[in-house]
């Protein structure tokens, strides 16, 4: 197993050291939809770590927003997994299935600023779009929503809604930016200064029928809330800092600073997964794994005070 280091937007350096005068407060805040793996324990591991480095706190955040796949007996396997290797966290433990009220009055918000449309727009609806014009344009997470709702007549949105149409909450990012006084800023601990660029994700979903929030809204409303000041996560997740930097200047929310850690991959360099059950925390302690050994193989040894 290794951490991979390697992105176009990081340094070399870790950043300087934290103090204790900076507050620091981290969190882990895993999706109870599998069983953790070592990837997951390298990630808990890094910001713990840095926490306790530094003289601050370590929190625990269950993101269970997905009715449909979270299930209790991964949460009950979370908490075990995460207490047999080594960490303790202050109670109570916040779900997000709690905060719908937080998230909603963010949506209020942001509508009442004129920031939302509905989409009505189905997957194949907007795969079709795309697909009839070559040079649509991409983001990080691949082709980017067209705009095909934007645009809608307000009394035919109204309509659609009454009529029990399905459809999702997208933020008008370019509305958004006009509305902002000059560049946004944020800070990670390996790349150093970084200028958001919301536009290259588009206008993402911020809620949908099913599930009435989203990753990008309840990580940014939840992380101002619990008062956490250095987010740590995995760099797959930097690009969407952009989006949740745009969102903190809406929402009047503070910006923490940002630590976005290496992968853990498998010998062959593939990213590990919640399927790849040989490497799952709980695999390793059934096949009589210790847990200093788990945080080995997590690629966080006990004594080594660097955390990638």
């Amino acid at each position: 197993m290794t951490v991979s280091r390697h992105s176009p937007d990081r340094g070399p350096s870790l950043g300087p050291a934290l103090g204790p005068s900076q507050d620091i407060v981290t969190r882990f805040a895993p999706s109870p939809t599998g069983l953790l793996h070592l990837g997951h324990a390298h990630s808990a591991l890094v910001s713990a770590r840095l926490a306790e480095a530094a003289g601050g706190r370590f929190l625990l955040r269950l993101e269970d927003i997905d009715v449909g796949r979270c299930r209790p007996e991964f949460e009950t396997a979370i908490l075990e997994d995460l207490a047999w290797l080594g960490l303790s966290w202050p109670a109570p433990v916040w779900r997000q299935s709690a905060r719908m009220a937080a998230y909603r009055a963010a949506l209020d918000r942001l509508e009442a600023m004129g920031l939302l449309y509905p989409c009505f727009c189905t997957r194949k609806d907007i795969q079709a779009e795309i697909a009839a014009s070559p040079s649509a344009p991409h983001g990080p997470d691949g082709p980017l929503y067209p705009g095909t709702c934007r645009a809608l007549d307000p009394a035919e949105r109204a309509d659609r809604i009454a009529a029990g149409h399905p459809h999702a909450l997208r933020l008008d990012v370019a509305a958004a930016l006009a509305r902002m006084p000059g560049p946004l800023l944020w800070h990670d601990r390996a790349a150093g200064e970084q200028t958001a660029r919301p536009a290259l994700f588009g206008d993402v979903v911020l809620a949908r029928k099913d599930i009435p929030t989203s990753y990008h809204l309840a990580v940014t409303v939840d992380d101002a809330a619990q008062g956490v000041t250095l987010v740590t996560r995995g760099q797959d997740l930097f690009a969407a800092t952009h989006v949740h930097r745009l969102l903190q200047a809406l929402l009047d929310l503070p910006v923490p600073a940002y630590h976005h850690h290496g992968l853990l991959t498998d010998e062959a360099g593939r990213r590990l997964a919640k399927r790849d059950n040989a490497r799952a925390l709980r695999t390793l302690r059934e096949a009589g794994a210790s847990p200093a050994e788990a945080r080995a193989m997590a690629g966080v040894p006990d004594g080594n005070p660097r955390t990638a």
